[in-house]
């Protein structure tokens, strides 16, 4: 019987594409019972090396690796996942930053539907970190381009953008505008309608 994340995160290491199966299916098992695991989020540095490791296995070259990967991302509980993702999203590394980025539209693909994900991804306009705050915008460009606005309520997330246009940091700015930009390619008028009605010229 597994001990715990304890044992997760020394054991999600294994470079051994057989012990890798066997973790990753000993894993989803772990998660699938919360009285079985009480820990996950009590130590958030060991649960980050976690999936830092497992999103590592979502583009590993070997395609079962990549599986167990992916069902891990499909099966796990997505709250414990999105959060230090947005982290991840600020890091200072580029492929730290766009295995974070494929890794949340995996899940809107495997594992919740787009907004579901986003309901609870638009924290990250609020982060502390500018990256993760740049990176969240960035991402919501990539769903529009993979997913178009369909499944999405962009009325929810517009007003976010608008509070990024006032962003103290510039690529953060430059990236809110970029997404609405993106925004106004799928729906038009109606959200130079809604940028006006909060007081943001058509200029902009």
């Amino acid at each position: 019987e597994p001990a715990g994340m304890d044992y997760f995160c020394d054991q999600v290491q294994q470079k051994d594409v057989g012990r890798r199966m066997q973790v990753g299916q000993e894993l989803l098992e772990y998660l699938r019972d919360p009285a079985r695991s009480p820990d996950v989020e009590q130590d958030q540095q060991r649960l980050d090396k976690v999936i830092d490791e497992l999103a590592g296995w979502v583009n590993s070259s070997n395609f079962k690796v990549r599986l167990v990967g992916e069902a891990w991302c499909r099966k796990t509980m997505i709250h414990h996942v999105l959060l230090p993702l947005i982290d991840r999203m600020g890091d200072a590394k580029d492929q730290v930053r766009e295995q974070a980025q494929n890794l949340i539209l995996k899940l809107m693909d495997e594992a919740a539907p787009p907004m579901y994900i986003w309901e609870r991804l638009a924290v990250g306009f609020k982060h502390k970190n500018y990256r993760s705050r740049e990176g969240v915008c960035l991402c919501l460009i990539a769903t529009l381009n993979i997913y178009g606005a369909q499944p999405l309520i962009l009325s929810k997330l517009v007003p976010h953008l608008c509070t990024a246009f006032g962003d103290s940091n510039s690529q953060v700015r430059d990236a809110a505008i970029l997404a609405i930009v993106e925004v106004y390619r799928y729906v038009g008028e109606k959200v130079r309608i809604d940028l006006s009605k909060r007081g943001i010229p058509p200029g902009r």
